[in-house]
């Protein structure tokens, strides 16, 4: 199957512009306020929705946008269809005028944000969603989904590569997640320095590398452990991995080196005292010539794992339910809020700042914003500067919001790569604490500027 045809058949898959419908991703309350605001008029108001987050969760130091191309998948097919609209009525979710509304949707409006793949730190302005309230306002519940999910995995997946150094992480989660969460956590991996996953669809629909071998159930079907390595050398060359800890794993290293040669590609470790293991298996295959067959260890890694690992000779690492759960953390606690709103329907109307107001931690700040990244005089991250009004002359080159859709139009598509090598920069371009794994403040402070 030559390229073109992958992508035309990728071209099908539910994350892709030409399938099916997102519109019912959403929570009955953001129909039912569309209904209100058709009646009363104010539906068609020119209106801004900011994705931000008020806190990091416990102990992080920043947090990593991912999920954005997907977002735009979703709008593009937030359009209702038939079945949905009969469905909606037959259920009273909405009335006749508001279905009407429904059934010529479409997002016509702009929006702009972070590139996928940057970092961020609380308030940061992750997500502008601008166009009428009837049109901003329904996006809501799909956009969180997704940036929520993603941007989580992708917080995790960031410290457990920054844990590995230059020692390859592979996304193992698939088993461990819904379906197509594993999928989208498989994405949110890669963006943040994984070098692989083992679920298919993930490499199928977003081009990610794929990676995998045998498990135990291999070497249990076969009368040796012997005959296991014989038959999987022999099907996939020695530059395999063979999984060496389903009975004695000294005895399988030497097996696996008597079978395959001192070529052998690998040996994966899934169980026991890691550290302690490693050292012992190294040793063993240098004493057997394999000096260049690396170690692979598995086994509920998580960031803290990684780190504890790096003084043994271990050479990459495959990362399942810690890294698909968030480590912990498995939300952002994103929110979309309307931050303006015109006074009028009228085009023209000005902008007029809004924002909740409440006694808890929930309040938030009024009116569109911008965002930069101020670095020192060594080009090291010194503070995000979030503001609202004129952008000042100074912070021009260090903005971080890029268009995205332009009068429903996508503009801001692009490569999975691209997300991933941004990822890297931004993170590197952070102090050095941002990495350490010790619980502490983000690392760097949110200044705002209200106008």
């Amino acid at each position: 199957m030559d390229a073109q045809a992958i992508a035309a058949a990728r071209s099908a898959l539910p994350t892709s512009p030409a399938a099916g419908s997102t519109a019912l991703l959403t929570d009955r309350y953001e129909l039912t306020m569309l209904q209100a605001a058709l009646r009363s008029g104010a539906a068609h108001r020119r209106s801004v929705f900011e994705v931000f987050t008020r806190r990091l969760p416990e102990g992080r130091r920043y947090g990593v946008l991912a999920g954005t191309g997907r977002v735009l998948d979703a709008v593009e097919n937030f359009r209702f269809t038939t079945a949905q609209l009969d469905w909606l009525a037959d259920q009273r979710v909405v009335d006749e005028p508001t279905l009407r509304w429904l059934a010529d949707y479409r997002f016509r409006g702009d929006i702009h944000g972070y590139p996928e793949g940057e970092v961020y730190f609380p308030g940061s302005p992750l997500l502008t969603v601008e166009g009428t309230f009837a049109e901003a306002v329904i996006l809501e519940t799909v956009i969180l989904s997704i940036l929520n999910f993603d941007s989580a995995i992708a917080a995790a997946a960031s410290r457990m590569t920054a844990a590995a150094g230059e020692r390859p992480c592979i996304e193992m989660g698939a088993r461990r997640a819904h379906e197509s969460a594993a999928v989208a956590a498989a994405r949110a991996a890669y963006i943040a320095g994984f070098a692989a996953t083992s679920d298919l669809e993930a490499g199928f629909t977003h081009g990610i590398p794929t990676t995998g071998t045998a498990a135990h159930a291999f070497t249990l079907l076969h009368d040796s452990e012997r005959d296991a390595f014989t038959a999987q050398l022999a099907s996939m060359g020695t530059g395999t991995t063979l999984l060496v800890d389903t009975y004695d794993l000294a005895e399988a290293v030497r097996t696996a080196v008597e079978v395959a040669g001192p070529e052998l590609g690998a040996v994966r470790i899934d169980s026991g005292d890691l550290t302690l293991l490693a050292h012992r298996v190294r040793r063993q295959l240098d004493e057997l010539g394999a000096e260049r067959t690396r170690i692979i260890v598995t086994s509920d890694l998580d960031e803290y794992a990684i780190a504890a690992l790096a003084a043994a000779p271990v050479d990459g690492y495959g990362v399942g339910t810690s890294l698909v759960t968030g480590s912990g953390h498995p939300t952002c606690a994103m929110v979309y809020k309307l931050v303006a709103r015109a006074g009028s329907t009228d085009p023209g109307a000005p902008l007029v700042p809004v924002a909740k107001r409440s006694a808890g931690a929930k309040s938030s700040v009024g009116g569109r914003k911008w965002a930069a990244r101020r670095p020192d005089a060594e080009g090291v991250a010194q503070a995000e500067v979030v503001g609202t009004g004129p952008l000042p002359q100074e912070l021009a080159p260090y903005t971080l919001h890029v268009p995205l859709v332009r009068g429903g139009e996508v503009v801001g598509r692009e490569p999975l790569t691209a997300a991933r090598e941004r990822h890297l920069r931004a993170r590197a371009a952070l102090p050095l604490s941002a990495t350490q794994l010790s619980k502490g403040d983000p690392v760097l402070a949110t200044e705002l500027l209200v106008h």
